[in-house]
């Protein structure tokens, strides 16, 4: 026998759907906050780990504080006033936890793309922090090189010092690194270059150009990472 639709019972497993929905989408938010504050604790730093983690553990506690219980809205008008009319009193119900269903998708979405670009900064900001320590190394090679004599007891050492230059310089490339261009003999550009000293320029026509670089710049993308320390000409 078939048994007819019941209104009202079916607005209340409506409800519980919704309740349980929400539940779901809850733990599922609470867990990805966690597991994205144990990464981020994970790529700091040794040296900056412990006062990053205060901020982490003082963020999570906030946050704990700021949310509010996924059946709070329910238990809350389960608490009101009993009204005359039970289908509008569901209808209202099932609206307040489809409203809150929506923004807390809306809260976790956010919060999944504030994440990501996050570990985004955090891992650009470390390989800035690498790179910038391994220039040095790249200077030491290449005054080696200048500074080693061409002859037949140094060939098998300046064969060792060019490839191991190389299979540096390929890896730090291959990370985002870029050398500048020399810039002997171009126009001063504060952008890309910093001023050391000023020496009288050779010749009327060298004036505020480039004599000499002192070091060589390198960029990461668009950004310069170091910039190039030069010797320019002023007019004597």
């Amino acid at each position: 026998q078939e048994v007819e639709d019941d209104p009202i019972q079916k607005l209340q497993d409506e409800v519980q759907d919704l309740k349980d929905q929400n539940l779901r989408l809850y733990a599922e938010f609470e867990n990805f906050r966690k597991r994205t504050a144990k990464e981020r604790l994970q790529m700091m730093d040794s040296a900056n780990k412990e006062q990053h983690k205060d901020e982490e553990l003082n963020q999570e506690q906030a946050e704990t504080q700021r949310e509010e219980h996924p059946e709070s809205a329910a238990e809350s008008s389960e608490k009101q006033e009993v009204e005359d009319d039970p289908i509008q009193k569901l209808q209202d119900e099932v609206q307040d936890l489809k409203d809150q269903n929506l923004r807390l998708y809306a809260e976790f979405e956010n919060f999944r793309k504030r994440t990501a670009k996050e570990r985004l900064q955090m891992m650009d900001s470390a390989n800035k922090d690498t790179l910038a320590a391994l220039l040095p190394v790249l200077d030491d090679f290449d005054r080696a090189l200048k500074n080693t004599e061409a002859t037949p007891e140094n060939e098998a050492v300046l064969e060792g010092l060019k490839l191991i230059q190389h299979k540096l310089g390929e890896t730090l490339k291959n990370k985002g690194l870029i050398a500048m261009e020399s810039t002997i003999g171009k126009a001063f550009d504060v952008e890309e270059m910093e001023a050391i000293t000023q020496i009288p320029a050779p010749s009327p026509e060298l004036a505020g150009m480039v004599i000499d670089e002192v070091e060589k710049g390198y960029k990461i993308g668009e950004h310069v990472l170091r910039y190039a320390k030069v010797v320019v000409g002023k007019e004597a």
